[in-house]
């Protein structure tokens, strides 16, 4: 990139190429030169705005976290049966960027020690997205819509985990999203009541 050209968002454009980086290529593959030259721009960018590169994957990881928050609220607002409200937030939630960044996080030892420091779950995103799921659960359970003895903290994780085992095996694209709603089926059998 020429000198003095002005950077509209340089830590947003090093995010999205990241993004595409862990998407294409895998974690593995991801580092510093990887994201400056998929974002266009010379390598003293990305050490200008973060301290090393692990400082900026806690960031865009961090980042991440916020958005799974910010689906909380949507999800609590949502309208729809029990199965379709969690098949919609999980098919949104594990995107393949998200599942991407879970392999990165599982990848990167120095990455989880700098998230636990900065109060991420014990397992960053999944554990965030998990407690997400389990606060729905527990408001749908509030409302007569899941059994008054359903354990929610034990079918958030169980739903979690097996719809992150279809987005990594299958990808994403409908043939996740549909097993995705036959996970959270499932797994809710049980415990949802008759919905309108």
């Amino acid at each position: 990139m020429p000198t003095g050209v002005a950077l509209r968002d340089p830590r947003r454009q090093l995010f999205d190429a990241a993004a595409r980086v862990l998407v294409r290529d895998g974690a593995s593959e991801l580092t510093s030169r990887s994201v400056t030259a998929e974002a266009g721009v010379a390598k003293g960018v990305l050490h200008r705005h973060f301290a090393d590169f692990d400082a900026f994957l806690t960031e865009l990881v961090l980042e991440r976290i916020a958005q799974v928050e910010d689906q909380a609220e949507a999800l609590r607002n949502a309208t729809g049966t029990v199965v379709d409200n969690l098949t919609s937030a999980l098919t949104t939630g594990f995107d393949p960027v998200a599942v991407s960044i879970v392999v990165l996080v599982i990848a990167r030892d120095e990455l989880r020690r700098r998230l636990r420091e900065a109060g991420t779950a014990h397992f960053p995103l999944v554990g965030e997205f998990t407690a997400v799921v389990a606060g729905y659960l527990a408001a749908e359970r509030d409302r007569g819509r899941i059994a008054p003895d359903a354990d929610v903290d034990v079918l958030a994780p169980t739903v979690i985990g097996a719809a992150h085992l279809q987005f990594t095996e299958q990808q994403g694209g409908p043939a996740a999203a549909e097993a995705v709603r036959k996970v959270v089926t499932t797994v809710l059998a049980g415990v949802t009541t008759a919905q309108r």
